[in-house]
């Protein structure tokens, strides 16, 4: 078995929030990228989440990630493209990544969370008639790389000056910076021929096998192989990582209590689909890396991404990534990309 070497090291949060107090969570969240940063993470992503305690726009909250940070990248996992309307979204991810300098990834699901309350208020007519898959994404691709609207000879008037319409602002290399959450061997083959990141975390289809690392495997095995030979894409793989070093015991006690509420899900295929959920890697970190170590499929990518646990509170977040950036991810093969304010993070 081949040891894992990690290049590229982030962090997805929930983004909690109180409901009757969201500003605080929001801004502790946004302290977490911050903290990240300083550390001197690759990457820092948040969920997008709707009807719940979290980020209902993405693209709102990494424009303001961007004015707080300088050079960690600032990613999504994922945008629900049912709920979205191409261009207007496409139009939006444009403007934060140019306020952010070139730094946003993001990343496409075709699921719809709670469709049967949200459907009707988000689209006009019929919804479950409309095409909300991966056309939808390619839509925001196409507007994305900034192709021109009408014919050579169209143009627009506006006060300041006469111009072709494209969307604007325009920002070149962000449809190159797109992602896709791929659960499925089918999305992670649609995902490839099209040129997009693959990310995929703790969930997957089980598709001809009851065992996790099997179908995951099987996942990116399908994504290589339908890659075009001359597309360089990247592999970002999530795992719940929860150490306990500098934890106090009440906070051990909230780890291990909130892995065995996820325990059951792990042991057998869930529901008509089938889902396979990964344990969670919760521990010293000694026995973190050893089971990393033997993850089959963190063997076969140079990207990890910490997915944090739910309904965590700020300092705990903070913990958790200050113990795997000292303690895990260097015996995997990683080195910070900045190193300031290192005595503040102790």
């Amino acid at each position: 078995m081949s040891t894992p070497t990690i290049t590229s090291l982030a962090f997805l949060t929930p983004g909690n929030f109180a409901d009757d107090d969201p500003g605080t969570g929001l801004a502790e969240t946004l302290q977490l990228f911050e903290y990240g940063e300083r550390l001197g993470f690759d990457g820092a992503w948040i969920r997008q989440r709707h009807l719940e305690h979290g980020v209902g726009s993405a693209a709102v909250f990494l424009a303001a990630a961007g004015q707080r940070t300088e050079r960690i990248e600032l990613g999504t996992a994922v945008i629900p493209i049912g709920y979205e309307n191409p261009f207007r979204l496409a139009e939006d991810l444009a403007l934060a990544d140019v306020l952010s300098r070139g730094r946003l990834q993001i990343g496409f699901s075709t699921g719809m969370p709670h469709a049967d309350l949200l459907g009707d208020l988000v689209h006009d007519g019929n919804w479950r008639d409309f095409d909300l898959s991966y056309g939808r994404i390619a839509r925001v691709l196409d507007h994305l790389r900034g192709g021109y609207l009408g014919g050579p000879d169209t143009v627009i008037h506006s006060p300041g000056n006469v111009q072709r319409p494209r969307l604007q602002p325009h920002s070149p290399g962000l449809a190159d910076r797109i992602w896709y959450g791929g659960g499925s061997l089918r999305s992670s083959r649609w995902a490839a021929e099209h040129g997009l990141g693959l990310l995929t975390g703790n969930i997957v289809t089980g598709e001809g096998t009851d065992d996790f690392a099997t179908a995951q495997l099987n996942l990116l095995t399908e994504y290589r192989r339908a890659l075009p030979e001359s597309r360089e894409t990247r592999v970002a793989l999530g795992r719940v990582v929860v150490p306990f070093d500098s934890a106090d015991a009440s906070g051990r006690a909230r780890y291990r209590a909130y892995t065995a509420s996820r325990h059951e899900r792990t042991l057998a295929p869930q529901g008509p689909k089938r889902t396979l959920f990964a344990p969670d890697v919760v521990g010293t970190a000694e026995q973190i890396l050893e089971q990393l170590t033997a993850d089959p499929v963190l063997a076969q990518v140079s990207e990890l991404r910490l997915e944090l646990p739910y309904e965590f509170h700020r300092e705990e977040y903070e913990q958790i990534l200050h113990d795997v950036r000292h303690l895990i991810a260097p015996e995997l093969g990683w080195r910070p990309a900045s190193l300031t304010a290192e005595g503040s993070l102790r």
